[in-house]
């Protein structure tokens, strides 16, 4: 006597293939956009934010020695003044 229909495992057989087809695909799809996004940024006229982050550091020391530089020419300028 058979203990298994034939039929259930070959449905089960299908439904794990099936499974695996699916699993590929999805891997897939994750492949393709990963690599389109990846495209897309590097096509876009974005910064690094290392970059980012170094200019910004340079922005605030040159507002730094802008603002000591405005002190020296006030105080220079009102020494000729008085």
């Amino acid at each position: 006597m058979q203990t298994q229909n034939p039929i259930f495992e070959q449905m089960a057989k299908a439904m794990t293939e099936a499974a695996g087809a699916a699993d590929g695909v999805r891997r897939e799809a994750e492949t393709v956009m990963k690599s389109q996004l990846q495209r897309l940024l590097a096509d876009s006229d974005l910064v690094q934010r290392e970059e980012f982050e170094a200019v910004q550091e340079m922005a605030a020391k040159a507002r730094a020695e802008n603002e000591e530089l405005r002190a020296r020419l006030e105080a220079l300028e009102a020494k000729l003044a008085g």
